[in-house]
Parts: C-alpha cells; sequence; structure tokens
C-alpha cells in the first residue's frame, strides 16, 4: 500500500493549521479514531478560526472579526484534541518530528494544512503596509481595507478592483466588485465612484477551473447592467496611489486598488527539505498523501495542483474552503485505513460556491472541477441565495464552535 507501512498502538497526528483544513481534519480523525487510539495535536500560529469566506463582509462594515471567528482551544478540548498555539519553524519528515518556536511535535501522521502565503510581492505596490494596494487575504489586512473603504465613502474617486496574474482565489474579486457598487448605491454615491474589474482569466468566470456553464454570460450580464467596466486576459504589474499599471495597456485610475495576490506555499514548509515544490506547495497523490514521505499528508491551499489548461496570462487552480473539506474528510479516512491495513477511499474534487452580488447572490455548482464533465454545471442566481449565504456562515460558525460535522452542502 503507498504511504508507507501502518502504525500500530495508540498513534501521535499532528496537524499544522487550524482553518478549514486542520480543524475539519482534526474532528474528521476524531470521528474515525478514539482517544485511545490516536493523539492528536493541532498546531498553529493563530488562536482564533476565522470564518475567511466572510472577509468581503468584514471589508464593507456588514461583519466584525469577532463575529466571524471563535477561540480554538475550547471545541477542539472538547473533541480531546489538544491546541499549541505555536508558530512552525520547519518540518523533519525524516525524524517525523515538527519543529516550532517553542518545541518539537513527534508525529506518525502529519497533516499540513497551513493554507498559504500571499505572494504580494508579485505586483509592485501590493500593500497594504508596504504599498498603497489592498488585499483581503488575511484578517490583518481585511481590516485595513475596510479602513480604507470608509476612507473612499469620505472622499470618492475610481475602484479598481482584480487579481494579479497566478491567482488561484478570483471569486472575491466579483464579490467585492458587487458589493463595492451595492454599496455606493446605497449611498448615492455610485455616479462619483468608476469601477474596473480585471482580471486574468481567459473570460468571465473561468475562476482556474474552466468556466462553470452560463456563469460566463451571468457575470457579463450582471457586471454590465451595474456599469463596472472589465477586462479579461489582464496582467496587472504595479500599483501607484493614483493607478493600477498593466502590460499593453494605459493606467487605470484608481484611489482604492483591491488586487488578490498569488499564493505560495507558507516558509515553514517551503524551507523544509523534501517536503514542497519550489513555490511552497505540497506534491500529493489522490489520498492526499505526500509523494515520498512517510506518514505525511497535505489538505488545502498547502497542496501542489496543477493548473486546468494553459490561459494567456496564468490562472492556477482555485482552493475554496469547500473543496479543503473534502480532501480533509479523505486524509482523514486514509489514515484511519491504514491503521487498519487497508486502503482508504477517494473521489474527485467538486465545487460549490455562492457569490454574493450585493443585491442578490449566484450558486455555482460543478462536479469534477476540472472539465471534461458529464453533468452540466448548475448555475442560480436570486435573492435566496444571498439569505443563504448568510444562513449557511451561521450554521457553519455554530456548529464548529461546538466541535460538530461542519455543512458543506451549500459550499463556498
Amino acid at each position: 500500500m503507498g504511504g508507507g507501512p501502518a502504525v500500530t498502538g495508540q498513534v501521535r497526528i499532528v496537524i499544522v493549521g487550524g482553518s478549514f483544513g486542520g480543524l475539519t481534519t482534526a474532528y474528521e480523525l476524531r470521528r474515525h479514531l478514539g482517544p485511545e487510539r490516536a493523539e492528536i495535536t493541532v498546531v498553529a500560529k493563530d488562536e482564533r478560526f476565522c470564518f475567511v469566506p466572510s472577509f468581503p463582509w468584514v471589508a464593507m462594515g456588514r461583519r466584525s472579526l469577532e463575529q466571524i471567528s471563535f477561540p480554538l482551544a475550547g471545541p477542539l478540548a472538547h473533541k480531546h484534541v489538544a491546541f499549541a498555539q505555536e508558530t512552525v519553524t520547519g518540518i523533519d519528515t525524516e525524524k517525523k518530528v515538527v519543529e516550532t518556536d517553542a518545541g518539537k511535535h513527534p508525529y506518525d501522521f502529519l497533516v499540513v494544512a497551513t493554507g498559504h502565503r500571499s505572494a504580494n510581492e508579485s505586483v509592485e505596490g501590493l500593500g497594504p503596509f508596504d504599498g498603497p494596494g489592498h488585499s483581503p487575504m488575511s484578517a490583518k489586512e481585511t481590516t485595513e481595507l475596510a479602513a480604507a473603504i470608509r476612507a473612499l465613502l469620505a472622499d470618492p474617486g475610481p475602484i479598481v478592483v482584480g487579481a494579479a496574474p497566478g491567482a488561484s482565489c478570483i471569486g472575491p474579486v466579483y464579490e467585492l466588485a458587487f458589493e463595492l457598487d451595492h454599496l455606493l448605491r446605497r449611498r448615492r454615491l455610485r455616479h462619483r465612484v468608476p469601477i474596473t474589474l480585471l482580471t486574468p482569466e481567459p473570460f468571465l468566470g473561468h475562476m482556474g477551473m474552466g468556466g462553470a456553464g452560463k456563469i460566463r454570460q451571468l457575470l457579463e450580464g450582471a457586471l454590465e447592467e451595474r456599469d463596472i467596466s472589465y477586462r479579461t486576459s489582464v496582467a496587472i504589474t504595479k500599483i501607484t496611489a493614483e493607478t493600477v499599471e498593466t502590460d499593453g495597456a494605459s493606467p487605470t485610475p484608481s484611489v482604492l486598488s483591491i488586487v488578490i495576490p498569488p499564493l505560495a506555499g507558507v516558509e515553514a514548509v517551503a524551507s523544509s527539505p523534501g517536503l514542497s515544490n519550489p513555490k511552497g506547495f505540497v506534491p500529493v497523490d489522490d489520498h492526499y498523501r505526500h509523494a515520498v514521505a512517510d506518514g505525511v499528508y497535505a489538505v488545502g491551499v498547502a497542496v501542489a495542483f496543477p493548473p486546468v489548461g494553459d490561459t494567456p496570462v496564468a490562472v492556477n487552480f482555485p482552493k475554496t474552503g469547500h473543496m479543503t473539506e473534502q480532501m480533509a474528510g479523505i486524509a482523514a479516512r486514509d489514515v484511519a485505513a491504514r491503521l487498519e491495513r487497508r486502503e482508504g477511499t477517494t473521489t474527485e474534487l467538486s465545487a460549490r460556491c455562492v457569490l454574493d452580488m450585493g443585491d442578490r447572490g449566484a450558486y455555482m455548482a460543478v462536479d469534477p472541477v476540472r472539465p471534461p464533465r458529464d453533468e452540466i454545471p448548475t448555475v442560480s442566481e436570486g435573492r435566496r441565495w444571498l439569505y443563504a449565504k448568510q444562513a449557511f456562515e451561521r450554521a457553519y460558525l455554530l456548529s464548529a464552535r461546538r466541535g460538530r460535522k461542519m455543512p458543506t452542502a451549500l459550499g463556498w
């Protein structure tokens, strides 16, 4: 069986990361393996879980970080999972040890669920802390973006929302453009604020998965009816206080520039010998086992995925919370299966997503993520999807806080 020999007796399982991948893996592993069978430890630098899909709502002032987060220690303890708030500095896959700023955690099985490092350096001026550009890819950056949006409301001017070449998280670009349009209309300021959407996608709604049914036509119509200008196959190269520069075109005026960066592996993973590829992502098989290192798994953004296909400007494979939970479930089942000396089950990843369009929502369901597909993707639009997205946020946070299996039927 691939991935090395089975381990007998009580096993030590270390999960690095406390977001969707880490939390779901911990819950799923405990569901399969009782405390007498496995000692599970989650190691994460942040003490709180944040519901990342709600970051755009935080930026718009519709949520606070406290409303979309909770401390990890309590729910994990309820599931008999140890929590160590520590920063991982390296992983020795030969000695099977996770090294942190506070000590070492030996393991029999390791699940890398570290998430990403935003490669903001790929676009000159993409701050927000060392340049005028903004990005909602972390709690700190989102808080800063919220302040910038408040400043825009006091002193309106043109906006650019976009994604950099190589980005894999395209959905928030559309959400932020639609939500800003809706916010400005409610404030009766929209006539003073031109909005431009710039994307590396070869067409609207590509999203790194080759499109999804009629989503292209839906997005084109929605942007056009809202007077939001857009350009595709765009390579953003520089952000200044007054413009966004792109290859082969004149600068676009912008006093508020929000750009989703490409992602890279976190430093501790990228610098650990034999663990990742040159970009810091972990190569795995279809059970999310490391290609070489024994007992090592990876889930979520930390996983190395090839793009769906070549595009004029690079667009990477999408990585969503819904997909991360699927990976976590497959990895947890495989660990449990290995302990019983059998092969775990696996499936192709599917994608379900609800986009907030300001006054309504759009739902997409794609199975599998990579085309071609046996089923035509589902695409639907209406206010009910916006209400469903809001209800899903509440249901997810409630379940996660209580250490319960999280609802995934809607996707995000």
